[in-house]
């Protein structure tokens, strides 16, 4: 990789850094190369995105960026797994990581919070913002039903009501 190379790549990763919604950092050792394009078609159909960059040209990538506080997380064989849904990245990961253990998750960050592993797996069960989106309009269509049915029930008791009484003087 020569220097306008590295140049380019710090750039695209700075961007990446400081736009998108999530970052995942995680070891890849002894992970094959088939297993390692199968996280990145699963990343790409979700939304996502995986690289592997060296951790010298990550850190300084970094600076500037509010994911700066990340820096001590590039050790070792790492890669990078982004995307700009928040959700996306730590759950297609996390997921994978479930099933091969030697992808290992050390931290990441969600705009300017650093997350610990921990913390993406958290991040990992909530659901994407389609999801939430869905449920959004769900509720919002849910009150509107209830109030049609509050609004005609007081009408259906009282008719009730009147009929018990109706009922009621028929049979004295």
């Amino acid at each position: 990789m020569d220097r306008a190379e590295k140049r380019e790549l710090v750039t695209e990763l700075n961007g990446v850094f400081a736009n998108t919604g999530s970052v995942v950092v995680a070891h890849y050792a002894g992970i094959t190369v088939a297993q390692m394009n199968d996280l990145r078609t699963k990343m790409r159909d979700a939304g996502g995105t995986v690289k592997v960059a060296k951790n010298r040209l990550a850190k300084i990538a970094l600076k500037g960026t509010p994911s700066e506080g990340m820096t001590d997380l590039f050790v070792g064989q790492t890669l990078i797994a982004f995307s700009d849904d928040p959700v996306v990245a730590p759950k297609v990961a996390s997921d994978f990581a479930k099933g091969n253990e030697r992808l290992i998750i050390l931290g990441g960050a969600m705009g300017s919070t650093n997350l610990d592993a921990d913390g993406v797996k958290a991040l990992a069960t909530l659901p994407s913002l389609d999801e939430l989106r869905a449920k959004l309009v769900g509720m919002i269509s849910t009150p509107a039903t209830r109030i049609a049915q509050v609004v005609s029930a007081p009408a259906a008791q009282v008719a009730r009501v009147v009929g018990a009484y109706a009922r009621k003087d028929e049979a004295a």
